[in-house]
């Protein structure tokens, strides 16, 4: 992994000290950067608490658009393994968007992640699936 897979559109994993360094001042008080990855330009970040999207724009990458996923909205997860050729691995993550999860119109919406075809991507599925899960139980509840 490295350029030629940022090129291509795919993540590698970071550092979680880099990434400290580089994005620590978007972290809440107490908040812990847990894992993360980045395409040439963009990166995500998993805390304990939610699931950090951090979009690089413009021609230099000083403009930068931030967007946090809590981790108790996500209720479902799905994952594409990579195929032969040039097909990638994805991963899918489905969540809440509307502030009360238990609305009669709740609103949802998908985040789409792709990871080259060396890059094992099971583990950050089951994690999520599992966390999913959990959310599913105490949404219903």
């Amino acid at each position: 992994m490295g350029l030629m897979d940022g090129l291509l559109g795919n993540y590698s994993e970071v550092s979680t000290d880099e990434l400290q360094n580089q994005y620590g001042q978007y972290l809440m008080p107490d908040e812990k950067i847990e894992m993360g990855f980045k395409l040439v330009r963009d990166t995500f970040i998993f805390t304990e608490q939610r699931l950090i999207l951090l979009d690089h724009q413009g021609v230099t990458g000083k403009k930068t658009r931030i967007h946090s996923i809590s981790m108790d909205a996500i209720f479902d997860v799905t994952m594409e393994t990579a195929g032969t050729g040039f097909d990638d691995s994805e991963l899918t993550i489905h969540y809440i968007v509307s502030p009360y999860y238990r609305a009669n119109n709740v609103e949802t919406t998908t985040y789409t992640f792709e990871f080259g075809k060396k890059f094992n991507v099971q583990p950050i599925y089951v994690a999520l699936t599992t966390l999913a899960h959990e959310n599913k139980n105490k949404i219903n509840k």
